[in-house]
């Protein structure tokens, strides 16, 4: 991982276990998350956001951003295949994913990551788009998923 990139997402692990800490308001606490991404990665992240588990569909909650979809089924797109699969997604080129759900003409690469409760149960996704192609790696992967165990 590039060195100043470890460094931020280190930093933002902290920030975020600081501010899960006994926090009960989840809404709450996926709003400052999405503002912490926003305000660190700036434009290389154009858009921020959760999607929630509802039944057989997520949901749109909090984010930072154009306008968004609003529910999207489980196996549907990105962030509904990385539901169903219980994986990370990283998607260099998202008019290459079959059955890519385009909410912004201006998404060009995407990052999906799965949030879990205690017992490992897929709650939400952490959905993270880039107007530039291929924009997300493997440093990014590691850093969002160490951002999401501890939301």
């Amino acid at each position: 991982m590039a060195e100043d990139k470890k460094s931020q997402y280190e930093l933002l692990c902290q920030q975020v276990k600081s501010l899960a800490e006994g926090e009960s308001n989840r809404i709450g606490l996926l709003a400052n998350v999405t503002a912490l991404l926003r305000m660190t990665f700036g434009e290389r992240f154009f858009w921020v956001g959760f999607y929630l588990v509802d039944g057989d569909e997520l949901i749109l909650g909090p984010f930072q951003g154009d306008i968004a979809c609003m529910h999207i089924r489980r196996g549907r797109g990105v962030c509904g295949t990385a539901w169903e699969r219980d994986k990370t997604l990283v998607v260099p080129d998202v008019e290459q994913f079959p059955g890519h759900i385009a909410c912004s003409q201006l998404s060009r690469s995407e990052i999906v990551v799965p949030l879990h409760d205690e017992d490992g149960k897929v709650t939400g996704v952490l959905d993270i788009d880039s107007k530039e192609l291929d924009a997300f790696d493997e440093d990014d992967r590691q850093g969002l998923e160490a951002i999401c165990r501890e939301i």
